[in-house]
Order: C-alpha cells, then structure tokens, then sequence
C-alpha cells in the first residue's frame, strides 16, 4: 500500500471518486474500462478508507485474474484517502456475461478510442521534475533495453521543445502519412530501429523539422495538441509497452497524459543531489494528483566510475533512496555517471544494447525488473478470445441498439476466456 506524499489528514474517497478511478483499469482482452463492461464496482468506503471493489469474471478460472487484481488495487491506491483495497470476486452469470460480450462488441465497431495505443500495451512516462537530470538517456536505454528482451516498444518523445531521443537511436529519417486500411484517414508511420529480437516505434517532433538546431516556438495548447496527435494518429499498431520521454516539470503536456491515458505507469528520474530530490517529489506530487500510479524512482549519475574501476560519488549520495522512501515507492535502480553513457547517445548506439560497463548492467538490471516484476506486458496466449469481434466466430448472432442500449437477439452463451 503506497503512503500519501504528506501526513495530514485527508478524506476517504467517494464512490463516484473510485469509480472514476476503476475506470482507468482496462480489461486487456476486450479493449474497455472494467466499469464500462459490468465488471467492477464500489461495493462500501469504509471512514478510514478502506475501499471494497466487487468484481465479476467472466470465469472463475480467467488467466488474466492475477493482472486484473493489481491493476485495481494499484489505481485505486493512487487516491490519498484510501488506506487498504479489498476485492471480492464473483462470476458472471451467462446472462451477464453475455451482455459484456455484448458492450464490448459495439465498442469494437462503433466507438471510436480515445488512443491508438491498444488497450495490451503497458504505458511507462519517464520524468523528472526539472531538466539535466539525464531523463531522456534513461527513457531511450531502458526502451531499448525493454526490446531487446524480444519486445516491440513505441518510443514517444514527448519532450516537444527539447526532443533528443531521435539523436540517441541514430534516426533522421521524416515522418511519413500512410492510408489507413479501415477508414482511409491518413496516418502517421513511427520509424523503427530493430534492437535483439525486439523492434523499437519511434515519434518525435524531431522528426517533423530540418535539423536538432532548429527551435519549436509552441505555445502549451500547441504543446496538447502535438501530444494528442501523437497518441491519436499514429499508426502504432501492436505494442508490447510504449515508453514516454516526458518534458521536465509539471505542466500541460503532463496534464494531457493523464487525461488521455490514465493507466499510465510514471517512473520519475533524479541525481543523488539533494536539490534535485526535492524537485522531482514536485512530479510525484503531480502524479498522485493526476491520480497516476507511480511504479519507481531510478537515480542516475549515482557515483562517476573511472576506467580503472573506482568510483566517486560526485553529487554527494542517497538522494534516490531517498525520493522513493519519502513519495512510498522502490528504487528501481541506480546508473552511474560513465563517458560510455554519453558516447552512446551522440553515437546513436545506446549503452544498453552494445555497451559492457556498469552503466550498461544497471540499464539491462532495471529494464528486466520491470518486464519481469514491476510492470509486466500483458500475456494475451492463454486468452480464448483476444478481439472482441472474435463473438461472431464463438456462437453470438446480431446485435442490435434499442433506446435502452444493446439487445443480443439471439446469444450461444460462451465462456470469453479459457473456453479451449
């Protein structure tokens, strides 16, 4: 259970407070929130804020229960208020279960997301509460090094006016529109960088202008709606995680985020300097506000390590653990401050993926703790039915819309997971 960032008091949440926050839990396999398809509730609130969250599955025996528990109880921990979450699980009836089936269908063919970002994909936003942190090095290391573990990573540089990450995986290449298939719309193509046995997508602003010398004078709605046209328009296709390299600070870009993909998973990145601590709690005060769950703080330049192996703890020490100790989340890592880290990034080889040191060891150390542990991608192969038009092949029949919602005319009822 993760402690608030301050010890006052504060007032347990509403039902309509976890509600809002139940809805950032999307079901993996049928691409809508856990409210929107019947799924869960707020059962009771206790007055020192203990949430009880009834929760029907479509099987007792659903291989993604273990996932849907955490996502539950992570989000709904965001809050301050909420001191313990409980979840009491029952299953759908088959009357149940086929009006789920049901919503989830004419969400598939009728309205139309929010995102491209498909509803699998786990959202990792790498921050900081100030720039010089080394924020954009740690987001490109940690997605290459996520890929080359057999992942397909989308790589956003969200840092508009200070975009680098292109630099740092050595591509220069333009955007380009392509038609989609199913709408004729034109959208954007990420560029790629094939990394191991993983595949990286890759959009930035630098991708958009004549050379890295060249200034983007946007004001903050420009900001939102690059950002919104990045997440929308973008033909990202299937990805496992997508990896954000957010601007520093606290503002618009950040706020759009959270309101566009409030299952967002938040890193916050900071020096073992003291000063740099008490700015980056700024961005972990901005997430909780945002209600986003914060997964780990990473310190970077930790200690200088020379060739011949000694190190020097340049910007004093402690200041990761105690960022992390002090918002109630684990230290992911610490990187040393190295010479292969930065000559990585100017190369376009990051340190992560041809690199030997211990820099090289503490990206690869991390990005396997959050594949493996932290942040797990959704495992779809036990899934009975990973799209939800895959009813039409699982015994449903037409579906039709009254003043009251859908009406299933005629329904085989079928288990939606484990069914083999």
């Amino acid at each position: 259970m993760t402690p608030p960032l301050v010890s006052a008091a504060v007032v347990p949440p509403s039902v309509d407070d976890v509600t809002d926050l139940l809805r950032a839990v999307i079901d993996p396999e049928l691409g809508s929130d856990v409210v929107d398809l019947g799924m869960a509730s707020c059962r009771s609130i206790s007055s020192d804020g203990f949430v009880v969250v009834d929760v029907k599955l479509t099987i007792g025996g659903c291989p993604l229960r273990a996932q849907i528990k955490k996502d539950i109880e992570t989000r709904v921990a965001t809050h301050p208020g909420v001191r313990g979450v409980k979840i009491e699980w029952g299953e759908m009836t088959s009357e149940e279960r086929s009006a789920t089936m049901a919503k989830a269908r004419w969400n598939a063919r009728e309205k139309a997301p929010d995102t491209a970002i498909p509803a699998t994909t786990r959202v990792l936003a790498v921050s900081s509460g100030k720039g010089g942190v080394g924020k954009s090095s740690v987001t490109v290391n940690l997605a290459a090094a996520i890929a080359a573990q057999g992942y397909t990573v989308g790589v956003l540089d969200a840092d508009i006016w200070g975009f680098s990450v292109p630099r740092m995986l050595g591509l220069d290449q333009r955007l380009e529109a392509e038609a989609d298939p199913d709408t004729g719309r034109p959208r954007i193509r990420p560029n790629t960088r094939v990394v191991g046995d993983g595949l990286l997508k890759v959009v930035s602003t630098g991708f958009l202008v004549d050379d890295e010398g060249t200034a983007l004078m946007w004001r903050g709605l420009m900001l939102t709606k690059a950002l919104e046209q990045f997440l929308r328009d973008v033909a990202w296709g299937e990805l496992d995680y997508l990896v954000i390299d957010m601007p520093p600070g606290t503002g618009d870009v950040q706020m759009g985020l959270a309101r566009m993909l409030p299952r967002t998973d938040m890193i916050i990145v900071t020096t073992p300097a003291v000063s740099a601590q008490k700015v980056a709690i700024r961005a972990a005060d901005m997430a909780r506000r945002s209600f986003l769950r914060i997964a780990g703080v990473i310190e970077n330049m930790s200690e200088f390590v020379c060739d011949h192996g000694e190190r020097y703890p340049l910007f004093g020490r402690g200041g990761g653990q105690a960022l992390a100790d002090e918002i109630g989340v684990p230290l992911l890592g610490q990187i040393p401050l190295e010479p292969h880290v930065a000559a990585g990034s100017d190369s376009g080889e990051p340190v992560a993926v041809a690199g030997s040191g211990p820099a090289a060891v503490a990206f690869r150390s991390i990005a396997h703790q959050l594949v493996t542990e932290t942040i797990p991608p959704v495992q779809m192969s036990q899934c009975s039915a990973r799209r939800a038009d895959d009813a039409d092949q699982r015994g449903f029949t037409e579906v039709s819309v009254g003043a009251d919602g859908v009406v299933i005319e005629s329904v085989t009822p079928v288990s939606l997971r484990g069914g083999q």
